[in-house]
């Protein structure tokens, strides 16, 4: 009798357990959502002007390619700093979120130099065609999504140098690798857009 009942108890108490998720990791993906939104009807508004008469063919600056490298790249970076962090390894997470953040910023300035060649080749913002128009907006609102991402790099940065980053505090770097590995797997879903849809 004593063990059916604890038995039942056990089962009212398993039942009681709501799944939950850290409330800044909920705001994070509410977040993402919305800049997912964001994108998405900036790439369906190109869709449907690029059928419009007087479309200008966009021809991609080189730079882009060199710019997706290194994305790729700050990613992997991004995985090691998370796994340096799970093994309590400050001197490799630190070493892994230096290397992310120089690569963050030359994806920066890799942007940068991508719009001088778009100059190059007669590719202008304003005054010239809505195609090239669309390229400077959704590379550029990318762009200032990774300034954010690096600033949150460096919070993490000197949150590890003050041993605040380690297998009993995750949230944090969790967090930045979840927003970091987004940015990536949205610059990739754009170039690929802009590849096949010139």
């Amino acid at each position: 009798m004593s063990n059916t009942m604890s038995s039942e108890f056990k089962i009212i108490e398993e039942a009681k357990k709501p799944l939950s998720m850290h409330p800044k990791k909920f705001a994070l993906w509410l977040f993402i959502a919305s800049v997912i939104m964001l994108f998405a009807a900036w790439t369906s508004a190109y869709i449907v002007k690029r059928g419009d008469i007087g479309w200008s063919e966009i021809i991609l600056p080189q730079q882009f390619y060199v710019n997706t490298v290194i994305i790729a790249l700050s990613s992997v970076s991004m995985i090691w700093a998370v796994r340096a962090a799970r093994q309590n390894s400050r001197d490799q997470l630190k070493v892994a979120i230096t290397i992310t953040m120089v690569l963050g910023l030359a994806f920066l300035a890799g942007q940068f130099l991508a719009y001088a060649e778009m100059v190059a080749l007669k590719q202008f913002l304003t005054g010239g065609n809505v195609s090239h128009s669309f390229i400077y907006v959704i590379s550029g609102a990318h762009a200032a999504h990774v300034i954010g991402g690096v600033f949150y790099l460096v919070i993490v940065f000197f949150s590890a140098y003050r041993n605040q980053v380690h297998s009993g505090a995750m949230t944090r770097i969790e967090m930045c690798a979840t927003y970091w590995h987004f940015l990536g797997l949205l610059w990739l879903y754009l170039f690929v857009f802009l590849i096949l849809n010139p």
